[in-house]
């Protein structure tokens, strides 16, 4: 639904703000979204720890759970605000670039921004316990809300204040304020006893924070994990080549919806399992595994086959010949990286992000010199290559931690 709306809203929205305006404010969709990663994995912890309750029928321990998470969202959200708030300067005199009659609109507008990121973080704990209870109906509606929102308030702004970026934030901030008020809604209409009645046991606030912290590990080192590429590929080959790599690769990471929708369905349902009857969590995980394999294969295949004749109908075949050998490359990392969702999904629910934290510090430690070398040899391809190879390790690996578990518990 966002994106449909943002088929429609952005091209209407380019001209009324302008080239660099436009540019500044994908920036600032992406430092929100950023920062948003400061509830530092509390989010999917409230998930986990209210499953694994509710399956182990101690259903008086959920309103608790969900109180701590929120205290500590909103603590990091507010220490995430104003990090950025300090850093807003040096962004909008230097880091991004911006020219010199646009600086204090940038900064004021960064300021604005900070004062929405305890809504993000807060609304991911909100949204973590609605999953633990499998909610996903209301969960999504909330999302889908959100997601239309960032497309569709910008276009209001400019139509009923003008080309400003202060206020262009300010609506994006009040979406995310609708947002969590929706999901605050949401969460207290869940059975039990209402949330912030709850008195907190001792150990309830470690535990969440023991599985949250290498969450964040992990959702801070993903994202270099899976970006890195083109900043080497401008850095070593060019600016120029950036876009040869990227367009191939955005299009086939948008197949990664579909085992990341899956696995955060399973997520909790595997928690619960884990708690009842480990042979239902096992099987919930090998059933995942042949419902992605048989999903992603064919719709891998198909973007390789059709790829070539979309980018020399819809760019050009110069541009075609220079990307098509990345598809097939890339491809098969994306089927590999699908395939690691269920046993990412599966030490989740057995409460081992530590493990899948390591792992991905691991990864960062051996793919940039890796990236760099194939870069220099192999070009593009090597970049591809590199990237491939990463997701292949990834898989393999996570594959193996699961099974190491799996004997624990068997």
């Amino acid at each position: 639904m966002p994106l449909l709306v943002g088929a429609v809203t952005i091209p209407m929205l380019i001209p009324k703000l302008g080239i660099e305006r436009f540019g500044i404010l994908t920036l600032l969709w992406a430092i929100i979204g950023y920062f948003s990663l400061f509830d530092f994995g509390i989010g999917r912890a409230v998930t986990q720890q209210i499953a694994s309750a509710s399956g182990a029928g101690r259903h008086n321990e959920i309103p608790q759970i969900i109180k701590a998470g929120l205290e500590f969202t909103a603590l990091t959200g507010i220490a995430g605000g104003t990090l950025l708030a300090v850093l807003a300067y040096t962004l909008s005199q230097s880091g991004l670039g911006v020219s010199e009659d646009l600086k204090t609109e940038v900064f004021w507008s960064l300021i604005v921004a900070a004062a929405g990121i305890p809504l993000a973080t807060v609304s991911n704990g909100l949204r973590g316990a609605l999953e633990g209870y499998e909610r996903f109906d209301t969960s999504n509606f909330a999302r889908m809300l959100l997601g239309t929102s960032i497309f569709l308030f910008p276009y209001f702004s400019v139509i009923l204040h003008g080309a400003s970026l202060v206020t262009v934030t300010v609506w994006l901030v009040g979406a995310r304020a609708l947002s969590c008020i929706l999901f605050a809604w949401f969460v207290a209409r869940l059975p039990g006893t209402p949330f912030w009645q709850a008195t907190i046991a001792q150990g309830t606030r470690s535990r969440l924070f023991a599985f949250g912290a290498w969450m964040a590990i992990t959702n801070l080192v993903s994202p270099i994990l899976v970006n890195a590429d083109r900043f080497f590929i401008s850095f070593v080959l060019g600016a120029a080549w950036v876009a040869y790599y990227t367009v191939p690769f955005e299009f086939l990471v948008r197949l990664l919806i579909l085992p990341g929708a899956l696995g955060a369905s399973l997520l909790p349902a595997m928690a619960r399992h884990r708690t009842v009857d480990f042979r239902l969590f096992d099987a919930s995980y090998r059933r995942g595994v042949k419902i992605i394999a048989l999903f992603m294969f064919p719709l891998c295949s198909i973007a390789v086959m059709v790829a070539y004749p979309l980018m020399e109908t819809f760019i050009s075949p110069d541009f075609a010949a220079k990307s098509w050998l990345l598809v097939g490359i890339l491809s098969v990392g994306v089927f590999l990286n699908s395939i690691a969702y269920m046993p990412y999904t599966a030490l989740h629910a057995l409460g081992s992000a530590r493990q899948t934290g390591v792992l991905h510090i691991a990864e960062l430690v051996v793919y940039i010199p890796v990236l760099l070398v194939l870069i220099n040899v192999f070009g593009l391809t090597g970049a591809a290559l590199a990237w491939t190879l990463r997701t292949g390790v990834d898989a393999i690996a996570l594959h193996f931690l699961y099974s190491k578990e799996k004997l624990r518990h068997v």
